[in-house]
């Protein structure tokens, strides 16, 4: 069943469920009422008949003449008919809209009945009947047993007073209101389904063709995007999203495809190279020293294709594989220290100004191995992009729940339009290349992975010929259970 089917039926139901509710509600209060005030009418007439009663004398006095006693005057349905016996069941009187015709047709209670007060009850024949007793002995109602022996003319011990009206019209009236009802309910559910499925068939309609969009998606145009409808509800939402998602995904295929064709470039660079060295020492016979020579460059070619191939599959490893479980907590100061003592037989030692903001220790926890690897490739791309003579600044500082470990340079700098891309693998900038600096684009790259690893958070500020400050944020550990390993002390290896 299709989700329009589904929707309309929950919606048809329910509406089907609250409209039998409501009418049925409707009827029964209706009846309540129509009732009540049927009822309201015999009690009235009731009350002037047993108005024209009175006692004297121990006897009840039917004395109507010294009344003026209209009730019953008039014929129709809907007027009260009424019947005065004695407690032996003799008629006195009855009203004169009340013709011989109708009496015996007219299921009257029986006044034998031992009953106080009102008695109300219906016939089959359509008729509502009620029933007053007035006794000589009490000027309550009350239970009477009436005399079996004669009566005056007006006088009599009981009195009971029957009023009888048609229900009729009641019924005619409730049916009406049943039909009008029914009808009334049946066409507003009619037309709530005709129009509601329509409006739920509008409704998905946007779904439905995002659905047929995807399925016409090719799995190599990665520019086509779902329709999106112009309502703002969910699933303009949902459309939006789903074309954020193919964005997204066409970037990491971009980026994807661009990495593999730079590093195929940048394998292939180097195996050419080797190829070519080992083919023209292989023409010949050649000295031995020539040989070396050739196996010496050789070798050096393989250790710079050994190192892009290894930065390579460190890259190549999914972000989940880079989160690496076997950190450990170490003392940044004396690690710092020691790191430094590493860097004093470089060309640039002499550049090189390593500096430490604070005092006391410094607790994070990161991979060592690591931590090395990101700080000598930032090391090394200040070293490349930086004029001999011109210094370079070490600096580790603490910063509120962070320690900033900084290198900043006084070199070229990076334009702004290259900012936002120096973290992506083999990018190097138009200015980069036409200068002819070595390197393949991939150091800063490792060591943004290598950031995200430990947990770290690496950022660049740079301005055009300005030179660059790159910095690495580590979350400080404030307080710790226990004693920190003297592994803290061991002496970083520059990789």
């Amino acid at each position: 069943m299709s989700l329009t089917a589904r929707l309309s039926a929950f919606f048809l139901g329910s509406l089907a469920f609250v409209l039998v509710a409501f009418s049925a509600t409707l009827y029964f209060l209706a009846n309540a009422y129509l009732h009540r005030q049927l009822d309201g009418r015999m009690e009235s007439a009731l009350d002037t008949l047993v108005a024209s009663t009175e006692i004297k004398h121990g006897l009840v006095e039917w004395e109507p003449g010294e009344h003026y006693l209209t009730l019953g005057q008039d014929s129709g349905n809907e007027h009260v008919r009424w019947l005065i016996r004695d407690g032996q069941g003799q008629e006195i009187e009855r009203s004169p809209n009340l013709s011989a015709q109708d009496y015996p047709t007219m299921d009257w209670p029986s006044d034998s009945d031992d009953h106080v007060g009102i008695i109300i009850r219906s016939s089959p024949s359509s008729w509502r009947f009620m029933q007053r007793r007035v006794q000589a002995n009490a000027s309550a109602i009350a239970p009477v047993h009436g005399p079996k022996g004669a009566h005056a003319q007006d006088k009599f011990p009981l009195l009971v007073i029957t009023g009888a009206i048609s229900s009729a019209p009641l019924e005619a009236t409730l049916r009406q209101l049943a039909l009008t009802l029914a009808g009334l309910s049946s066409a507003i559910w009619l037309l709530a389904a005709l129009f509601g499925s329509r409006l739920c068939r509008r409704a998905v309609k946007p779904m439905i063709d995002m659905a047929t969009a995807a399925r016409t998606m090719g799995d190599t145009d990665w520019t086509q995007r779902l329709p999106v409808p112009k309502t703002g509800d969910e699933l303009a939402q949902l459309g939006q999203a789903f074309n954020d998602l193919l964005h997204r995904l066409y970037e990491a295929f971009e980026r994807q495809r661009r990495f593999t064709g730079d590093a195929s470039h940048q394998l292939r660079t180097p195996l050419t190279a080797m190829l070519g060295q080992i083919e023209v020492a292989l023409r010949r016979e050649r000295a031995q020293e020539e040989y070396r020579d050739t196996l010496s460059r050789v070798h050096g070619q393989a250790m710079h294709l050994r190192q892009i191939v290894e930065m390579l599959l460190f890259l190549a490893r999914a972000d989940h594989e880079a989160q690496l479980p076997d950190l450990e907590e170490i003392d940044l100061t004396p690690w710092f220290d020691a790191y430094a003592q590493n860097w004093t037989g470089h060309p640039r030692a002499t550049d090189l100004q390593f500096e430490r903001a604070f005092e006391g220790p410094a607790r994070v926890r990161v991979q060592a191995p690591l931590l090395g690897q990101l700080i000598d490739n930032l090391v090394d791309n200040a070293c490349k992009y930086s004029r001999p003579g011109t210094p370079i600044k070490v600096r580790l500082s603490r910063e509120p729940g962070n320690i900033a470990w900084s290198v900043e340079d006084l070199g070229c700098g990076i334009a702004e339009a290259d900012l936002p891309h120096v973290f992506e693998p083999f990018y190097r900038s138009p200015h980069v290349r036409r200068r002819g600096d070595a390197g393949v684009g991939l150091g800063l790259a490792v060591a943004q992975r290598i950031a995200r690893a430990i947990g770290g958070k690496l950022s660049v500020k740079s301005e055009w010929q300005h030179g660059s400050r790159f910095t690495l944020y580590l979350p400080e550990i404030v307080a710790h259970l226990q004693r920190v390993p003297e592994q803290a002390a061991l002496t970083p290896s520059k990789s």
